[in-house]
C-alpha cells in the first residue's frame, strides 16, 4: 500500500471545504478512508489543523478532528527530525519539518498545495488534483 504525507493544507482544503480545492482533498482523504493508501501526517500538521478548525469551524472541530485521525496515521516528530530541519537548505522550517516527517515515514509521495516550498525534496511533491490524475 502507498504511504501518502498530506500537509496540512490540504486537510484544510477538505475539512474547511475551501472553494477551488475542496473536491480534490476531500477525494485524497476518502481514498485513505476506504484503505486505498495509508494517508499519513505529521503531529504538528494535526496541531495546526485544531488550531485552524478552532478559529473557523470550532462546534464542528471534535467531530472533524476524531473522524480525521481515523483515517490519517500520525508521524511523530521529535529530535531527529527537529534537527534535520535546522540543518537543512529548506526556507521555510515548518515546510522543512513537514517534509522529514514524510521522509521519516517513507512516503512515496508528499500532497501539498504549495510544492515551491518543497524545492528541496527527494521525493514527489504534487498537488492533490495531480495525484489524483496519476492514480
Amino acid at each position: 500500500m502507498r504511504t501518502i504525507f498530506f500537509d496540512s493544507d490540504v486537510i484544510l482544503d477538505a475539512l474547511l471545504k475551501r472553494p477551488g480545492f475542496e473536491l480534490a482533498a476531500i477525494n485524497l482523504l476518502a481514498l485513505g478512508s476506504e484503505g486505498n493508501i495509508k494517508a499519513v501526517t505529521s503531529s504538528i500538521a494535526f496541531v495546526n489543523i485544531s488550531y485552524f478548525l478552532d478559529r473557523f469551524d470550532r462546534p464542528r472541530k471534535p467531530l472533524l478532528l476524531n473522524v480525521l485521525r481515523s483515517i490519517v496515521g500520525i508521524v511523530e516528530v521529535g529530535e531527529e527530525i527537529i534537527d534535520l530541519a535546522l540543518k537543512s537548505n529548506f526556507s521555510d522550517f515548518e515546510d522543512a519539518v513537514q517534509y522529514y516527517a514524510a521522509v521519516s515515514a517513507k512516503a512515496e509521495v508528499i500532497i501539498t498545495r504549495n510544492a515551491k516550498d518543497y524545492k528541496q525534496a527527494s521525493i514527489p511533491v504534487l498537488t492533490a488534483v495531480q495525484f489524483l490524475k496519476i492514480l
